[in-house]
């Protein structure tokens, strides 16, 4: 057990995190350095000569700057979370300031009223909670200010700290605003055992917000899937179980050539150039719908799939579980570095290979 694992064994009641990778820590510390000089720096460029009474930077921006800079992948640190969570929390403490006069009541008030308002738009964002409060206690010239505070500092430092975070990642390339990468196709097929309703059904099931979101822990649960499945049964990759032999034909064979031609070797033809370059994938059900439709001079480039699942012979072939198995499709086209074709993988390919590595891995646990 590694001493990350045993601190975290030791002292877990006491929520200690994880301690974060070096380069992470070098990346928010410069992120946050820029982030909170170009907001102060805009500000105060912006007042220049002019009788400003509020503060130019209010110190919620200090507490937005860790979320944005620190885990910039939280829902919490999200630029709609960061922009609208301050905006309406500052409203919610002016509301209460105004409305009730005594700062001890309207605290409590404005900060609870915040939470409730942010949850509702869907903009939750501690920092909130700080404006919320610096509204009702910041002193005679935030009460001057009135309903003008919420604009001028808070939202516009809040749009200044947003834009320094994205001019700051871009710049890294850094992933924010935060999306969720693709981890093995970008197409829509759910992963293999589970869908993203069932996520979110669990997610619906505790009485707590989680700071992650669906669409994280679907990519990490696929990711964690494959780990698991090569594991257990090694990695087989596709140039192992891919038919070199498959029947090809060009994309201007006319459709009666193309009939006969799947009517005698299978399901499915990878669409080739006469340079051996992929142009695309025939079905027959796709052939049987447009043949009805097409003219006779109809060719195969006209009705055939230009966009297949293409793969490389060195993938391994549980990242095409879930795609051949989510109904998008049901072949994919090993091809080379250049595009060239190299061989076809059905789904009953894939099948028998996953089978293979089954009964092997049977056998070994009962040899042993």
């Amino acid at each position: 057990m590694s001493t990350s694992a045993r601190w975290h064994g030791a002292f877990g009641w006491a929520g200690v995190q994880p301690r974060p990778a070096a380069w992470r820590l070098v990346h928010a510390f410069i992120g946050a350095v820029f982030g909170i000089f170009i907001t102060g720096f805009v500000m105060h460029r912006w007042a220049a000569g002019q009788a400003v009474s509020v503060p130019l930077l209010v110190a919620p921006m200090g507490a937005s700057a860790v979320l944005l800079f620190g885990v910039p992948a939280s829902p919490l640190a999200q630029p709609w979370a960061i922009i609208g969570g301050n905006t309406v929390s500052a409203l919610c403490g002016i509301f209460w300031a105004r409305s009730l006069g005594d700062p001890t009541l309207a605290a409590g008030l404005a900060v609870a009223s915040a939470i409730v308002m942010m949850s509702l738009l869907r903009c939750l964002h501690p920092p909130g909670g700080a404006v919320a409060l610096t509204a009702v206690i910041g002193g005679p010239a935030i009460a001057a200010a009135g309903w003008h505070f919420a604009l001028m500092p808070v939202a516009i430092n809040c749009l200044l700290l947003v834009a320094a975070g994205w001019l700051y990642n871009l710049a890294t390339r850094g992933n924010y605003p935060h999306h969720v990468r693709a981890v093995a196709d970008p197409a829509t097929a759910p992963a293999a055992g589970y869908t993203m309703a069932d996520v979110e059904a669990v997610l619906a099931q505790y009485d707590e917000l989680l700071d992650v979101s669906s669409e994280d822990l679907d990519a990490l649960f696929r990711q964690v899937e494959g780990r698991a499945y090569r594991r257990l049964h090694g990695v087989i990759r596709c140039e192992q179980i891919m038919r070199a032999d498959a029947t090809t034909i060009a994309p201007d064979a006319l459709l009666d050539v193309a009939a006969r031609t799947l009517a005698a070797h299978g399901e499915s033809l990878p669409v080739v150039r006469a340079d051996g370059h992929v142009a695309g994938l025939l079905r027959a059900d796709q052939l049987a719908v447009a043949a009805a439709s097409a003219g006779q001079d109809a060719t195969v480039a006209s009705v055939m799939d230009a966009a297949p699942c293409l793969a490389s012979p060195d993938r391994a072939i549980d990242e095409l579980l879930p795609i051949l198995s989510g109904g998008l499709h049901r072949e994919a086209v090993v091809v080379d570095g250049q595009g060239r074709f190299l061989g076809l993988i059905a789904q009953t390919d894939l099948l028998a290979a996953l089978w293979r590595g089954h009964i092997a891995e049977e056998i070994a646990r009962h040899a042993g």
